[in-house]
């Protein structure tokens, strides 16, 4: 799995976006988004039970996101169809409005390391990825645990400080000072 301080690698992956139309091709690479953080999130599948939690919850916190210069992509191994499909079932993912990598075939995810090798869909895992497309963080729960996207959004914090910061740090808490 890549880690830490790996690069992001190069990638073009069919991408789906909003309801308002059928997917006519659209990618989106490692180059999207210059200058910005990026919040990479994969789900296992479509028309699941958790995963609706989770898009809903990072998508709650979307401005929160954008006022710290990150754009959130979403990701799992299913179709832009059926990313679309899913959308249009859902008024909550309807709003969920940033972009979903449709990585059929699970290109980009064996790429990352996080195939599960039995069910052959990604693991729940996130990547926090600074604007050089160097990996800053990574987390990887099983199937059946949904993340917390606030957890996400307070790491991101920390990283943008570039400081040390301690356990249960929050944005504007003191960061750690080491004594001269």
């Amino acid at each position: 799995m890549l880690t830490i301080g790996d690069k992001l690698p190069d990638f073009t992956v069919p991408v789906q976006q909003g309801v308002s139309a059928l997917p006519a091709g659209e990618t989106l690479s490692q180059d999207a988004f210059p200058g910005k953080w990026k919040v990479l999130f994969y789900w296992p599948k479509d028309f699941t039970f958790v995963c609706p939690t989770e898009i809903v919850g990072y998508a709650g916190l979307k401005g929160d996101f954008e006022d710290r210069d990150a754009v959130l992509i979403g990701a799992s191994t299913d179709t832009a169809h059926v990313h679309l499909a899913w959308r249009k079932s859902d008024p909550d993912l309807a709003a969920a409005d940033f972009p979903w990598l449709a990585d059929n075939g699970g290109v980009l995810a064996a790429q990352l390391g996080i195939l599960d090798k039995d069910e052959h869909v990604a693991f729940r895992a996130t990547f926090i990825i600074d604007p050089d497309n160097v990996i800053q963080a990574v987390q990887v729960n099983g199937l059946n645990v949904g993340r917390n996207p606030a957890e996400t959004l307070r790491v991101l914090d920390a990283l943008q400080t570039d400081e040390l910061c301690p356990c249960n740090w929050n944005k504007g808490d003191d960061v750690l000072q080491i004594a001269a």
